[in-house]
């Protein structure tokens, strides 16, 4: 995976470099180029599954009652286009990311003609890669972010799109900031035991998906670090960051994807605009800001190197420590890239990300331990239960500050549907010792 580069500092109007900038390396340019199609992909994609294959069970029905469901009150056929509009508006956000992504590769070839007139596009060799699901439910997959399962390239271009729900819009910030604050008053607590520092507070944040929080940090004064494996994420993060225009440029509308538990078609067609503040601008009128980077990489191969040994200040770990095959090892590279005294900062659920895909050894049988390398392929999986997870941090060389537990914490949550999937997450501050 690429190095860490540098985002934004006082002296410098970028946010974000693209993590496209210095890819060399022939597999990372193929995963890449499957995420940027996968966005390319998006309108096809969710106009066959949302409204083509309705169309087509709904013609499928008798006359006589498809024409009445034709009808008002019910106007399905009203309600399949609206559905189609909603999704060019989600397309239009899918699209620019792809544009902005292409522009950061250095692709220069524009199309010619037709309503795209000078618009790049994927190379031909690209084109495909990313492949759609197939035969699978919907409904069961937009009640997840798209971290919480194995999802194709596809179901990960459209989480990625709802996710701007919870990171970039004015209505998620309930949701963001059930973790965001505790991050916050935790680093504000660390100020009062410290208030003779001067130097600038480091933290780095894994798992950083689309920004919000590395983004938030900055603004408040710390030097910020952000990592992050997925390039769904990275390009889209990069994109907001960068090169959104103004504040609500784009529309989303994040619960088409399903027709299920719904109470009425004006819940299902709700739009959000997106971002809700301009990046740039927000940093560029406010005074004291700190730094951003971005990493793109394995968080175990990149952190638990000599380099960033003793490197942070904290580490605010959300929705983050439930995605290890192996905690004990994210647990040992946070220990390691904490400064003596450090702070882990957790804030989310267990929902363990390897569970129903339990690696094998892979030929390892335990007895050489440097296996340190593969960073999350390492063999060896395990899930614990929350006060496991406590007992293992203490075992790991940290004491616990604070322990908070059944906070309600949605995660792209339709607060009107009539299924709400709410997790009853737990809070700690680990300082290591």
């Amino acid at each position: 995976m690429a190095d860490g580069q540098t985002i934004k500092d006082e002296g410098d109007d970028t946010q974000w470099n693209g993590v496209e900038d210095t890819v060399e390396d022939p597999e990372e340019l193929k995963v890449i180029f499957q995420a940027l199609d996968s966005f390319s992909q998006y309108a096809k994609t969710s106009h066959l599954n949302c409204t083509h294959l309705r169309r087509r069970a709904f013609y499928a029905m008798p006359q006589a009652q498809w024409q009445m469901l034709a009808k008002p009150p019910f106007s399905y056929l009203e309600t399949l286009d609206r559905t189609d509009a909603a999704i060019d508006s989600n397309a239009s956000l899918a699209r620019a990311i792809v544009q902005y992504g292409l522009e950061s590769l250095g692709v220069s070839n524009p199309s010619t003609g037709g309503a795209e007139e000078n618009q790049m596009m994927i190379p031909k060799e690209w084109i495909g890669v990313a492949k759609p699901r197939t035969n699978y439910c919907l409904s069961l997959l937009v009640f997840v972010d798209a971290d919480q399962v194995a999802l194709d390239d596809t179901d990960k271009a459209r989480s990625t799109i709802r996710q701007f729900y919870r990171d970039w819009s004015a209505e998620g910030a309930a949701e963001r900031n059930v973790c965001n604050d505790r991050v916050f008053r935790a680093l504000d607590a660390e100020k009062v035991r410290q208030p003779d520092r001067t130097e600038p507070w480091k933290v780095l944040v894994p798992g950083a998906g689309l920004g919000r929080l590395v983004f938030d940090l900055c603004h408040k004064g710390y030097l910020s670090e952000g990592n992050e494996i997925s390039y769904h994420s990275l390009l889209a993060s990069s994109y907001i960051l960068n090169h959104a225009k103004e504040a609500g440029q784009h529309t989303i509308h994040p619960w088409i994807h399903t027709f299920s538990n719904h109470r009425n078609r004006e819940q299902q067609f709700q739009s959000y605009k997106i971002p809700d503040i301009q990046p740039q601008q927000t940093l560029a009128q406010a005074e004291g800001i700190g730094a951003m980077q971005m990493c793109a990489a394995d968080f175990l191969c990149l952190y638990g190197d000599a380099e960033h040994e003793n490197a942070y200040d904290a580490v605010a770990a959300i929705f983050f420590l439930d995605t290890a095959p192996n905690l004990i090892r994210y647990l040992d590279v946070i220990r390691h890239c904490l400064k003596p005294g450090g702070i882990l900062i957790h804030v989310g659920p267990l929902l363990w990300h390897w569970e129903n895909n339990i690696a094998s050894n892979n030929g390892y049988d335990g007895e050489d331990d440097d296996s340190s390398g593969r960073g999350i392929a390492e063999p060896g999986s395990f899930e614990f239960t929350a006060d496991e997870v406590v007992a293992l941090v203490k075992e790991m060389g940290f004491t616990i500050d604070k322990y908070e537990d059944n906070i309600r914490a949605p995660y792209v949550q339709d607060e009107q549907s009539m299924l709400q999937t709410v997790y009853s997450a737990m809070h700690f501050v680990a300082r290591k010792v």
